[in-house]
């Protein structure tokens, strides 16, 4: 851009387009539309050849990975079959064995009805009683009484869970410290006896989780749980103003979990498997050895200020 001279004779002055304007004008550089000219003009065979050889190796790439899906996919179908196969051979063991644990349970309990009778033809008729009534509290007797029955049912799983499988014991599903909290708050209302699913709990009961499964002195229990309490009339009212029925209670209004408390009369609750009991004993007293020119039984030991002969007890170390 330029303008005309003056009326003083000087030149025109000439004024340069801004950069900026020109570079959003025409952001494309003229050498490459040259050269794009050029090979539209005058094709080369070198460059259709890279073209070619680029389309058959990609080809062959897509080739070969359709060819890897389908031999896992292949793989992973054939071997269904076989983790179908064991997960069912497992179930069946596990049933199994539940059926075997059960036929032994109640073989042990007909032994200890018989050795009860035994016991109690052998004992006068005051000592049996009274060993009765310490086999009733303490869990190893069979109790018959009215009670209460505390009754929790998972809630119904999700359509997620039925998919994935996921099996952890989430908000709506009775956890382990559930039953933990029911038990104690029945034992505090007065129980004189507590079971779980039939399980009989001692002063030396376990209520635990191995994953989502809950153990009860080791042994599975399943949803719907029943924690069976016998004890006196006002037993329902106090259990209802515990802490845990209040929590069941909130806990069933949100997730949907199942919490029931009933009243019922004539409640059975079995014995409790034999506990196995390990006894102190004391420690044997040491072999005297002795010692001096005197003859005096002794032993020679480092005392509180370093080392010296000082009598043994009698009794022996603890």
């Amino acid at each position: 851009m330029s303008t005309g001279p003056d009326s003083g004779g000087r030149p025109a002055r000439v004024f340069t387009p801004d950069f900026l304007t020109e570079l959003f004008r025409n952001p494309l550089d003229p050498g490459y539309a040259d050269a794009a000219a050029r090979r539209r003009e005058s094709p080369s065979s070198a460059s259709g050849w890279r073209g070619a050889s680029a389309r058959t190796v990609s080809v062959l790439v897509l080739v070969v990975v359709g060819f890897l899906f389908a031999v896992a996919y292949r793989e992973t179908m054939a071997e269904e079959p076989s983790r179908s196969q064991a997960r069912a051979g497992l179930i069946a063991q596990i049933k199994q064995r539940e059926a075997e644990t059960d036929q032994m349970t109640a073989r042990a309990d007909r032994l200890r009805e018989e050795v009860g009778r035994q016991r109690d033809a052998a004992l006068s008729g005051s000592q049996a009683a009274r060993l009765r009534n310490l086999e009733a509290g303490t869990g190893l007797g069979r109790v018959r009484g009215d009670g209460v029955v505390v009754r929790m049912v998972d809630a119904a799983p999700k359509e997620d869970d039925a998919v994935t499988g996921d099996s952890e014991a989430g908000p709506s599903r009775v956890i382990y410290s559930d039953l933990q909290k029911v038990a104690n708050d029945l034992w505090a209302a007065g129980a004189e006896a507590v079971a779980i699913n039939g399980q009989r709990l001692t002063a030396t009961s376990t209520i635990r989780s191995a994953g989502a499964a809950i153990l009860v002195d080791f042994r599975p229990v399943t949803s719907p749980y029943e924690v069976t309490a016998i004890g006196p009339g006002s037993m329902r009212d106090r259990f209802e103003e515990s802490r845990s029925a209040y929590l069941m209670r909130r806990v069933a209004k949100q997730t949907g979990l199942s919490f029931q408390v009933r009243e019922a009369d004539d409640l059975t609750l079995p014995a409790a498997p034999e506990p196995r009991l390990r006894y102190a004993q004391p420690s044997v007293s040491p072999v005297p050895s002795p010692s001096g020119s005197g003859g005096a039984v002794g032993s020679t030991s480092p005392g509180p200020t370093g080392p010296g002969t000082s009598p043994r007890p009698s009794g022996g170390v603890r």
